[in-house]
């Protein structure tokens, strides 16, 4: 099981980028999918989280600027980010909880996936 993301890169501000992340593998099932951001210096931080039946929640810092989303269907998870703020620079790593499908009668474990990070640098 691996997940890719893609859709970084610079936006000026007040402008708009769309993250996306796909799970791929052997998967049985995923729970929780969403969003981290890390910036330089700083602790890593949740942006947004989006359950499986499609509940999303968002930090107060983006709340209303961002929006989550998933397709169930293609395991994918994405985050549109409006309205971009320079401080919202920083490294954003997808995850999601997926418990692997190992074969006929194999125990299901939930495990938290990570994605590759990718950059999001707003200018002024």
């Amino acid at each position: 099981v691996q997940l890719q993301a893609s859709g970084g890169g610079l936006v000026q501000f007040g402008g708009s980028l769309r993250l996306s992340c796909v799970a791929s593998g052997s998967i049985f099932s995923v729970r929780d999918m969403g969003w981290y951001r890390q910036a330089p210096g700083k602790q890593r931080e949740l942006v947004a989280v989006i359950t499986d039946a499609g509940s999303p929640n968002y930090a107060d810092s983006v709340q209303g600027r961002f929006t989550i989303s998933r397709d169930n269907a293609q395991n994918t998870v994405s985050l549109q980010m409006n309205s971009l703020k320079q401080e919202d620079t920083a490294v954003y790593y997808c995850y999601a909880d997926i418990s692997p499908y190992y074969g006929p009668g194999s125990k299901l474990r939930r495990i938290h996936y990570w994605g590759q990070g990718t950059q999001v640098t707003v200018s002024s």
